[in-house]
């Protein structure tokens, strides 16, 4: 599970991050009309993207630990930007809607690297326990 949900992850932000150069996608600098985006956004979309890909091609342990840098990074993104209002640290513009998207982002992500059971690994270990009985 926590694999598939880092593809989903993976796919999700590199689609974002294409789409916020596509201006037929972003009127007015807003991705889908709703979300602020720009040139340096665009590309932390897109590296967070292959970073989550490259995290779910190793163990499950490494799609955890992307989950936890990932939702921790993103936490930190979200509150910056509540406090600040229109922007992160200076570096990307943001708007009311990307911070409540980035706050729900980091709470998935968080639960995932966090809070998440990985269940293939505990049917192994069930498994492994059944079978030496």
């Amino acid at each position: 599970m926590l694999k598939t949900l880092g593809w989903i992850f993976g796919v999700v932000m590199l689609v974002v991050g294409v789409l916020g150069y596509v201006s037929a996608a972003t009127p007015g600098g807003l991705l889908l009309g709703l979300f602020m985006v720009d040139g340096v956004h665009n590309i932390i979309h897109l590296l967070t993207g292959i970073l989550a890909i490259l995290a779910v091609w190793g163990s499950g342990s490494y799609a955890r630990l992307y989950f936890q840098v990932f939702g921790v990074v993103y936490a930190l993104v979200t509150v910056i930007g509540f406090v600040q209002g229109d922007t992160v640290l200076g570096i990307i513009m943001v708007n009311m809607a990307d911070n409540v998207l980035h706050l729900i982002i980091a709470v998935v992500a968080l639960w995932a690297g966090f809070g998440m059971k990985d269940s293939s690994m505990q049917m192994g270990m069930g498994s492994g326990m059944q079978s030496a009985m």
